[in-house]
Formats: C-alpha cells, sequence, structure tokens
C-alpha cells in the first residue's frame, strides 16, 4: 500500500495524503501530465475517468467525467493554475454538469508535490476545502479511502524499471 501519511488539518482546512512509490519524480509526473495514463488510476475504481480536455500549463483547463457502473456520468474541470514540472502542480477542481456549470458552490484547490530520493518519489496530494462543513462532509463521504484506493492503483501503471 503505497499511502504513507494522512493529514487532515481543520484548522487550515487542508487534507494532505502522501504516497511513496518506486519510481522517480519524472514517471510520477508523466501520470498527470498524459491524459490516458490519468484515466488508468484518476478517480475510484468503479468509475473510470474520461478526460476529455487535458493540457498542464498554467491558465488552461481540464474538462473530465467519471462513468459510474450504472452509467451515470459526473462531470468535474480542473483549471490549472502553477506548473512545476516534474515536482509541482496546483489547481482547482469543480463539480459541473455536462454543461461545464459549477454544480457545488466554488472550487476545492490541490496542490500536487512530488519528491524524489534515491530509489522512490513521494507524491502528495494536498486538497484546500473553502470551508469546515465542506470538509467535514467530504471525510464524512469517503474521501480519504477513495484517494487511497485511487493511489492503490498507481504502482501496477509503472513498468520494470531499468
Amino acid at each position: 500500500m503505497p499511502v504513507i501519511d494522512v493529514d487532515k488539518d481543520l484548522d487550515a482546512l487542508t487534507m494532505t495524503i502522501t504516497a511513496e512509490f518506486e519510481a522517480d519524480a519524472e514517471r510520477l509526473w508523466q501520470l498527470w501530465a498524459d491524459p490516458r495514463q490519468l484515466e488508468r488510476w484518476w478517480g475510484p475504481p468503479s468509475h473510470p475517468s474520461t478526460f476529455v480536455e487535458h493540457e498542464l500549463t498554467a491558465g488552461s483547463r481540464t474538462i473530465y467525467f467519471m462513468t459510474a457502473p450504472d452509467g451515470e456520468q459526473h462531470h468535474g474541470r480542473w483549471l490549472i493554475e502553477e506548473v512545476e514540472p516534474p515536482h509541482r502542480l496546483h489547481m482547482t477542481d469543480d463539480v459541473v454538469d455536462d454543461k461545464g456549470r459549477p454544480e457545488d458552490g466554488g472550487p476545492v484547490g490541490m496542490t500536487i508535490t512530488i519528491a524524489e530520493t534515491d530509489d522512490t518519489a513521494t507524491m502528495s496530494i494536498q486538497t484546500h476545502f473553502t470551508d469546515r462543513p465542506s470538509m467535514e462532509q467530504t471525510i464524512e463521504m469517503g474521501f480519504e479511502q477513495g484517494m487511497t484506493e485511487m493511489l492503490d492503483r498507481v504502482e501496477p501503471l509503472f513498468g520494470p524499471r531499468e
């Protein structure tokens, strides 16, 4: 199991999940940069993701949807704010309707940090919430478990190391 730490800071309105992988920073970055690779791990295993638009440059946006087992689609949008390959990415994340209009009252910030040491790299995903009630509700809905399951899907995507 790659998740090595979960930090919930109710005062700062953040939840940070850190995972460790037998990979280098560039390989982890590719999991974010390539939409076809992102589709293989982003989201719950029961709700595969499809990325319609995806570019990791400041000011760009990503549009995606997850498909539930019953076929219902849940749409999302990332607004890419900061990009420092292969170590840092900051974006806002909105749940949107199928026309791209926000549904959940506002964006949630996400900061991804990738750090490399000898034979491993860590990836931290820090989620920034707009207020305490929405953070508590998200945690109660199983956010930590969902993120952990999602990160468990990353390691099998790495081919053999050279």
